[in-house]
């Protein structure tokens, strides 16, 4: 089974693995998160890392980082290899899901399913009346304020 690294600008990695045990509460064992500090030089967190992915002793891991250019992914193109280890940046919560649902399948297949769940799970939701029932004024007001 494919491991998955988490790396990104503090707390937001911690956080999306928090999010990850919550929704799979089996799973996280093989779901590892590093928060990138503000003031922790690059070498130290490329260290880390190095660390952490030892220890989380799968052959095949999927790497995931924030932002494409900043110091997580910076960091994490060191570590990748491209045959047993693979980079996508721009992770989100979409993204992770998909990836922990099919870890099981080939690390080629998993980078797929990432780029699929991160780019299915952005989408604009309209705020639309329930069917059948007109808007009231101080209703369009109330959504308005929560956009």
């Amino acid at each position: 089974m494919n491991g998955i690294f988490i790396i990104a600008h503090a707390p937001l990695a911690s956080a999306l693995r928090q999010c990850i045990a919550h929704v799979f509460t089996d799973s996280p064992e093989g779901v590892i998160a590093l928060d990138v500090q503000p003031h922790m030089p690059p070498e130290e967190t490329l260290a880390q890392a190095r660390i952490m992915l030892e220890q989380l002793g799968t052959s095949d891991v999927l790497v995931l980082a924030d932002v494409f250019g900043a110091t997580p992914c910076n960091v994490a193109q060191k570590l990748v290899d491209g045959v047993h280890s693979k980079l996508i940046t721009g992770v989100n919560l979409p993204m992770l899901l998909r990836t922990v649902s099919y870890r099981h399948e080939t690390l080629d297949a998993l980078v797929a399913r990432a780029l699929i769940g991160a780019t299915q799970g952005v989408m604009q939701v309209a705020i639309t009346a329930p069917q059948n029932q007109k808007r009231r004024h101080h209703d369009q007001d109330q959504h308005h304020h929560q956009q």
